[in-house]
């Protein structure tokens, strides 16, 4: 007979948090990718800004999606984690897609720090001017790179599985699931690759902006009239600074999740899962308004 779930009232509420903010965050993402995509059948072409959207709008909807997954198996259905390869699937193509997010952040991130700053250094300038033919080059790099992390954390998942197949008594089954989440901890440190990556990347746009605001501000304290390029700077400060402090904090959640790895339930861990499901649906929303096509489009559906 099919098995019945079991669970506690706690598991209970944790579902349905995780839910409202998955399909929160779900909606956000979709809509940026259907605006885009009709903006694209519209004009035929898509400017680099709107490629990274698109494509991190696509990556965030099917992380949002396979986490819940995941989450309401381990909660409603833990046992079934263990059946080979489904807890396998689930972890490889969640890795995917989470590091195709955080590093096409990153390229968001880079791009805005190429087209808004200014510098006259000679490599600086050969970018600028040849970013917009480099950023499909970046996404397909960044794709890849995420596909090789999913492949790698498949097989440190499947590697558990082959070690106890014969734990299948009741008996057994507690020292199996200990045994897999020691098995995770390379997981976590290939996650924690992804993420250094990606944070190093925000800290020198957000660093090489700065001081490119601080020099642009000294050159216009002299004129009174207000200047388009500050307002560019300002804008992409504030965009660049928002991904600076969420990456901080989901840098720090991933720090805590390595360290209660084996405390499930625990409402630390439970914190640290509601901040991880809520970044992409938030960060997404502060893309919104911050791009006046996707601002006008949402003001104009929201009555």
């Amino acid at each position: 007979s099919p098995q019945q779930p079991n669970v506690t009232a706690y598991g209970a509420t944790a579902v349905a948090i995780i839910t409202l903010e998955t399909f929160t965050g779900m909606w956000i993402n979709a809509f940026i990718v259907c605006v885009l995509c009709i903006a694209w059948v519209k004009k035929k072409i898509l400017n680099s800004n709107e490629k990274i959207l698109l494509l991190l709008g696509c990556s965030r909807f099917c992380y949002l999606c396979i986490s819940w997954v995941y989450y309401f198996l381990s909660i409603i259905y833990p046992n079934y984690l263990y059946v080979h390869p489904i807890l396998q699937l689930a972890v490889s193509i969640q890795s995917f897609f989470d590091h195709s997010n955080l590093w096409v952040s990153a390229c968001l991130c880079g791009f805005y720090c190429i087209k808004i700053a200014n510098f006259r250094n000679r490599f600086f300038i050969y970018m600028k001017v040849r970013i917009d033919r480099t950023v499909p080059w970046l996404l397909l790099g960044s794709e890849i790179l995420a596909l090789v992390i999913g492949i790698i954390a498949y097989d440190i998942a499947n590697k558990p599985h082959c070690n106890n197949h014969n734990s299948t008594g009741e008996g057994n089954f507690w020292k199996a699931s200990i045994k897999m989440d020691k098995h995770f901890f390379p997981s976590f440190f290939l996650a924690g690759f992804g993420y250094a990556a990606s944070f190093m990347a925000v800290i020198f746009s957000a660093v090489f902006l700065l001081f490119s605001l601080w020099r642009h501000k000294c050159k216009m304290q002299t004129n009174s009239m207000k200047s388009l390029s500050m307002d560019a700077h300002i804008k992409a400060m504030k965009s660049i600074l928002s991904f600076l402090i969420m990456y901080s904090i989901n840098f720090i959640c991933l720090v805590l999740n390595m360290v209660y790895v084996t405390k499930k339930g625990s409402r630390v861990t439970f914190l640290i899962v509601v901040f991880q499901y809520a970044f992409p649906g938030f960060h997404s929303l502060i893309l919104i308004f911050g791009n006046p096509k996707l601002e006008k489009t949402l003001q104009n559906i929201l009555p």
